[in-house]
């Protein structure tokens, strides 16, 4: 009997386990948010619940950052987006999952068993799972509070891949977080404070959190209703300068490609579709950050309203606004295309990120983020080329008002990327042509003044116009007619698209894609460049900086002067083994790739020969004589120069930070093997070995007088010797590139041995130190000498250099 009684009372308790209250009954006492998905706030538990009641459908599941960290190193911003998934509710007795179909393999087609048969060849993704704790008919109601409090964005890998500690989540500091969870009628917006807790490690955490040991941000995450299906996706075409999504289509007949690819943009209709101008049917509308303060609102809001200007010309009235964001109103809400004014400890980067339909492209929100502390290097920029504090005056105006000029530059451009775009980098060697290139500031020099009335352009450029006609016009008749026409017209009119694959990299070939230059010539314009800063140079003095600054504080001012010719060295070293080419496709009448002549590669080699000159390279005596150690209470940061000198301003170190990028890009792999080759095919262009031998004369074999000239030269000497050697041992190298370096050094050697006198004793040593070092690697390459090469200033546009990669998928600038 007491069997029967302890089954009985087990049964009960099993089925009691499985058993689901009323869903009525268990919210009476909650608060209600009615919505997209209604959820429901218990108070005395601290839990969200959420009502579902549409089982298999797709919606948008965002999970972003509204409050980060505030390091750019380590790139946590507020306002960042995080990932955008297509995701459903899929209910299993009491098991409810989140699932994420997978959208890169797909039939597009109208048989069921075709789709399926897709659908199962490749794996889906459960993002999470929940009991359903009550139910009414076929609504059930879930759990929501541990979804929302777990490490969503990735931080504790963000932390470890940064080497600043090991975190994990603290669930007893963290909870939802109230004021900015609710509810809207197409979308859920849902939010939690997450603390993390560890040991830190890095001095990135420690620069900006109060106790490094705890780290709290906040994590949000938004159920979007998905767009209907009355949007047209436009194909993609690699001369378009679109961003796009892709999918393979396995429903696709043979012979036809299986991968499709379509742009990413705005929806975006004509109220009057036949006519050449029209109202839209509903204007894309983005709204600025309330927190941008004055006169910084204006410029952004400037800046972006260019682009009203490209709609104008594909067709559409005052089809492109900007306004301030409405009081109260969530910038991650995704009714809200917006323009955020974030800030960090540190400059860094800008974006323009976007929440697009994953199934089309269709953009449903543009999200832009502009680093607040990037228009003060601008203004340091414009106070080292003009700057001159006479009296009592702290700001500049005109320092400001190029600064300004910048930022409403800066806004188009991201905005520009949130539209669709990607970067156009051929564009400053075009006339300005595009928005969506990185500006460096077009300085001239006016008799003893400065201008800067062209420092950056104004307005949207003429690719940009082409680029929104191409993504936005609507046509009456054959869309593929009119969208090859519109990039014949563009090509008859010579304007250039060239993006970041071919831009970014160190070694790259493509003459005109360029990041931070200016003109048609890059060899040209390094040299005016140079003109420019040497005159900078000899005028720099006190007046630099307000009366009241510690002296030490010039420095600060120095460093974008001396290192202003950077960028356009890079865009020089492009001719050099470059190759031009552009995204042709068969049939539009472009000539897919032509050699750079001999006669231009020669130019631009003995122009960046000019910046390892120990006449380029000098610190001006006067201004060493100006620039103090730092005071108690100014440290040394990450923005001056690197240091051998402890904390005494070293000419030595800052003419090596300054000569290792030119050698670096001169004695890339890539490059070497590219002038072997290219030479081979043509024996008129210029070869690797005439590199070599140029730049071997143009260091070691230079002769100079002046003993404080003299050192610099003998500093550059060393880092070509390195440069040379570490190229002669590269894994990219190809065995005729090693080939030629090994030569060139025993060539050295022997020159160096016949040349070598003790009549000139810091020479003397210099040239032997060169011998014993040569000789040792000819004999063993793999033991050569390691040499710490002082780096530059962090920070574009002077020093950290996105063309060797900003670590950052779709950085901008």
């Amino acid at each position: 009997m007491k069997k029967i009684c302890l089954l009985i009372f087990l049964f009960i308790g099993i089925f009691s386990g499985y058993s689901q209250s009323s869903l009525s009954e268990k919210i009476k006492d909650m608060t209600a948010y009615p919505g997209y998905f209604p959820f429901y706030w218990e108070e005395s538990s601290g839990k969200i619940w959420l009502k579902i009641d549409t089982w298999e459908e797709e919606f948008l599941y965002v999970n972003s950052l509204p409050a980060g960290v505030g390091s750019n190193d380590l790139g946590l911003d507020r306002g960042q987006l995080g990932n955008t998934r297509v995701v459903k509710f899929v209910k299993s007795g009491p098991k409810v999952l989140l699932i994420e179909p997978n959208q890169e393999y797909r039939a597009i087609s109208d048989n069921a068993d075709e789709r399926k048969s897709v659908e199962e060849a490749f794996a889906q993704s459960v993002i999470w799972g929940f009991k359903a704790e009550a139910t009414e008919g076929d609504a059930a109601l879930v759990d929501m509070t541990s979804f929302l409090l777990r490490d969503a964005h990735g931080v504790v890998g963000r932390l470890s891949g940064r080497r600043q500690g090991s975190y994990k989540m603290d669930g007893s500091r963290s909870a939802v977080y109230l004021p900015r969870t609710k509810n809207f009628p197409k979308n859920t917006e849902l939010e939690s404070i997450i603390t993390f807790t560890g040991s830190p490690k890095g001095a990135m955490v420690r620069s900006v959190v109060p106790s490094p040991d705890a780290i709290t941000v906040r994590m949000h995450h938004s159920f979007v209703e998905l767009p209907d299906d009355q949007y047209q996706p436009r194909e993609w075409d690699p001369r378009s300068g679109y961003y796009f999504i892709s999918y393979q289509d396995y429903a696709t007949p043979i012979g036809e490609p299986l991968m499709k690819r379509f742009i990413a943009r705005h929806r975006l209709e004509k109220k009057s579709p036949s006519a050449p101008k029209s109202e839209a049917k509903e204007p894309i509308i983005y709204y600025l950050d309330r927190g941008a303060p004055e006169p910084v609102k204006s410029a952004l809001l400037e800046g972006a309203r260019w682009w009203n200007e490209a709609f104008e010309a594909a067709g559409f009235i005052d089809a492109f606004q900007v306004k301030v964001l409405p009081e109260g109103a969530d910038p991650l809400d995704v009714r809200y295309n917006v323009i955020q004014w974030v800030h960090r400890s540190t400059r860094g980067w800008s974006y323009g990120s976007s929440v697009r339909d994953p199934r089309t492209g269709e953009i449903i929100k543009g999200h832009v983020s502009l680093g607040s502390l990037r228009v003060r290097q601008d203004y340091l920029i414009a106070q080292g080329f003009a700057g001159l504090f006479e009296g009592d005056e702290t700001v500049s105006q005109e320092l400001v008002d190029m600064a300004l000029a910048r930022l409403r530059q800066l806004s188009a451009h991201e905005v520009g990327h949130t539209l669709g775009l990607v970067h156009n980098y051929s564009s400053s060697v075009n006339d300005r042509a595009s928005v969506m290139d990185y500006p460096h500031p077009y300085i001239q020099k006016r008799g003893k003044s400065v201008d800067f009335s062209k420092a950056y352009d104004v307005g949207i450029g003429a690719w940009d116009k082409v680029a929104i006609q191409f993504g936005y016009t609507e046509f009456q008749a054959n869309e593929k007619e009119g969208l090859d026409k519109i990039v014949a017209d563009y090509l008859k009119d010579g304007l250039l698209f060239i993006t970041d694959q071919d831009a970014r990299p160190s070694g790259s070939a493509h003459p005109t894609a360029h990041l931070w230059d200016n003109g048609g010539s890059p060899s040209a314009e390094l040299s005016r460049i140079l003109k420019l800063r040497k005159q900078a140079l000899k005028d720099f003095d006190e007046k630099k900086v307000p009366i009241g600054t510690a002296m030490a504080e010039l420095e600060d001012v120095l460093v974008p002067i001396y290192f202003g010719h950077r960028y356009q060295t890079i865009a020089t070293a492009k001719v050099i083994g470059g190759v031009q080419y552009n995204y042709a496709v068969r049939g539009d009448g472009q000539v897919p790739v032509e050699h750079i002549p001999s006669e231009q590669q020669v130019t631009a080699l003995n122009t960046m020969l000019e910046t390892l000159s120990p006449e380029v390279l000098a610190i001006p005596p006067h201004i060493l004589k100006m620039i103090p150690p730092r005071p108690f209470g100014l440290r040394r940061g990450r923005e001056h120069f690197k240091l051998r000198s402890g904390s005494v301003l070293d000419p030595l170190s800052a003419a090596e930070s300054a000569a290792d990028p030119t050698l670096s890009l001169l004695l890339h792999p890539h490059r070497a093997n590219r002038l072997v080759s290219l030479s081979a095919q043509n024996t008129d262009l210029l070869s690797f070995q005439g590199v070599l031998d140029s730049l071997v004369s143009a260091t070691w074999k230079i002769e100079v007088e002046n003993p404080y000239h003299a050192e610099i030269q003998r500093t550059v000497d060393h880092l070509a010797l390195a440069h040379i050697m570490k190229l002669a041992t590269h894994e990219e190298a190809s065995p005729q590139v090693k080939a030629i370096c090994m030569m060139s050094l025993d060539k050295l050697w022997t020159w160096l041995s016949r040349n070598n006198s003790a009549e000139n004793i810091p020479e003397y040593a210099h040239k032997s130190y060169g011998i014993q070092l040569i000789k040792s690697f000819l004999v063993n390459p793999e033991k050569m000498e390691s040499i710490e090469i002082l780096g530059m200033p962090d920070g574009s546009p002077i020093g950290h250099d996105p063309l060797f990669g900003c670590g950052v998928v779709g950085c901008s600038e």
